[in-house]
């Protein structure tokens, strides 16, 4: 596995909407496995392909109320809970920086797995609010466009101070 270089906001990586994955073999699931060991290194829980500046919808996620880690190709929102929860989130592009983030409570995705299985699965919680960040990264929106502008502003000024 090799630990790949995990770009960090404002890179225009994280801003842009990755491609649908169409090519299922060895070279997709070392992908997968490569994003696991810098998701691991960065620390984190979930990362997408677009923080290491490749654009195509893959992520992976490792939580225990999943089971461990979980790869997921092509993933799509299919419908969310109207009932809302808030946690903190943070990225593996912007370490260090945190803030609540309200999202719906519970969705339904679809996904393919690294051999193109067509999978649909319910998710609530805190893995239902992992997969809508990651979804959001895949879709080129990067976390902190869910906050509101003076939270955003406030996150970015320390964020630039932190970076200098």
């Amino acid at each position: 596995m090799t630990r790949l270089t995990i770009r960090r906001y404002p890179d225009p990586a994280l801003k842009t909407p990755a491609e649908a994955v169409t090519g299922f073999g060895p070279d997709l699931a070392t992908l997968a496995d490569d994003l696991y060991e810098t998701m691991k290194a960065a620390p984190g829980i979930g990362i997408t392909a677009p923080h290491c500046g490749i654009l195509k919808r893959l992520t992976v996620i490792e939580l225990p109320e999943l089971g461990g880690r979980r790869d997921y190709v092509n993933p799509e929102i299919l419908s969310a809970s109207e009932e809302v929860m808030t946690h903190t989130e943070g990225s593996v592009s912007m370490p260090g920086m945190t803030e609540d983030v309200t999202r719906p409570k519970a969705v339904r995705v679809r996904y393919q797995t690294l051999h193109g299985e067509v999978i649909e699965e319910d998710l609530e919680g805190f893995a239902a609010i992992c997969m809508q960040h990651e979804i959001d990264q895949l879709d080129g929106i990067f976390w902190i466009q869910k906050l509101s502008r003076l939270k955003r502003e406030r996150l970015l000024k320390k964020w630039e101070k932190a970076s200098r």
